[in-house]
């Protein structure tokens, strides 16, 4: 039996590779170390392990471990980057596992890198030569930036599993739907001039009044047109959440920045709401032409579904013990079900502890997870 310092050892390892991602060149790292880590625990265990870089990132790698052959099986699937830990916000190291309070603090513990000590100990008690169908286990790159990693491994469709659980931090609670994520940027650009004859000027505030304006329409038509009751706010969403113009009281503002966030429930694909955002604006447009710039901020990710009544969900609640939630946050499962499997988020932790200082995995996860774990994988690969 895999012993809790044993497990500590592999949380602590993992925690000591800084894999961060960040769309800033100088915050962004390399996941190699954590990639490495992965592929020898892994193929210690008898697994084909293969790591595969990822286009568009700076020297990041997705890392998939198999065990078996053909078609069907199990995807346990995770990210190996964190986000970027707040300097001086700490109390401790965030790159020395730390043990306080029944809690491993460390950045990684609860988003998501723990998840693989887990699923190694939870392999390390199974009987793998009784597998009857694959286990296949994905160690994805820059889920907290681009999803590129997902986004290729969908893409390149090398596995088709029955089944697939994503670890994120569910407090082991099965999630089967999330709202997407859509940001973008809207610049309009006018002429400064003395505020004293404004007809010398464009003023890029008149004009971003005008636009707010509109996307005012598309936020209301957004809430009456588009409902999913299963959300705690069942609606698609839109914040305006950064703005900025001018630089003087006497100048004609010459330049004005407006970002915005939106969050698309499942019936509402990415596409789908960047053409509605561009409709919209339309008539600013050419009222202006050339004045009004729409581009995104960084990356989208989709909105996901899965079937709360489907087969796989009704065993992972049962054996979870807890029954199909949905949450507002954004994950890599809409691109891990283009696969063609059922798939669920869950792991262990709470989303509350997810990109904070001192974030910590709680002990009472350890040993739930790995008996849920093993649970899972002796259900899709073995009985």
């Amino acid at each position: 039996m895999k012993t809790l310092p044993q497990i500590k050892n592999s949380f602590s390892q993992l925690i000591a590779a800084p894999s961060i991602s960040a769309l800033e060149a100088d915050q962004d790292m390399s996941n190699k170390a954590v990639i490495e880590l992965l592929h020898t625990w892994f193929s210690d265990l008898g697994m084909q392990c293969q790591s595969v870089p990822v286009a568009n990132t700076r020297n990041k790698h997705n890392l998939v471990a198999s065990f078996g052959q053909g078609k069907g099986g199990l995807l346990l699937a995770g990210h190996t980057d964190t986000v970027p830990f707040d300097e001086g916000r700490w109390s401790q190291d965030p790159f020395l596992l730390t043990e306080k309070d029944n809690r491993w603090y460390g950045l990684g513990t609860c988003d998501m890198k723990g998840f693989f000590a887990l699923v190694l100990a939870a392999l390390q008690e199974l009987p793998m030569d009784k597998f009857k169908r694959p286990l296949h286990i994905l160690a994805s790159a820059d889920e907290e930036t681009t999803m590129n990693g997902a986004k290729a491994f969908a893409a390149a469709k090398s596995i088709a599993p029955d089944y697939a659980i994503i670890g994120e931090p569910t407090s082991l609670k099965p999630v089967y739907m999330h709202k997407g994520h859509f940001t973008q940027g809207i610049r309009v650009t006018g002429r400064s001039g003395h505020s004293s004859d404004p007809a010398k000027g464009l003023n890029a505030i008149e004009i971003m009044h005008k636009v707010t304006g509109q996307l005012l329409k598309l936020k209301q038509h957004l809430a009456d047109n588009y409902r999913e009751e299963a959300f705690s706010v069942p609606y698609p969403t839109m914040n305006f959440g950064h703005i900025h113009g001018g630089d003087a009281a006497n100048r004609i503002c010459g330049c004005c920045d407006l970002h915005i966030d939106l969050r698309p429930i499942p019936s509402l694909p990415l596409a789908d709401l960047e053409l509605m955002v561009a409709n919209y604006l339309a008539p600013i447009c050419s009222e202006y032409p050339r004045a009004v710039q729409v581009a995104p901020l960084y990356p989208g990710s989709e909105p996901f579904a899965d079937n709360k009544d489907g087969s796989w969900t009704k065993l992972v609640a049962e054996l979870s013990d807890s029954q199909p939630e949905v949450v507002n946050y954004a994950t890599e499962a809409p691109y891990i079900s283009q696969l063609g499997c059922q798939t669920l988020v869950l792991g262990p932790g709470s989303i509350e502890q997810a990109h904070q200082p001192d974030e910590y995995l709680d002990l009472s996860y350890i040993a739930r997870t790995k008996d849920l774990l093993k649970n899972l994988i002796y259900h899709a690969c073995i009985k």
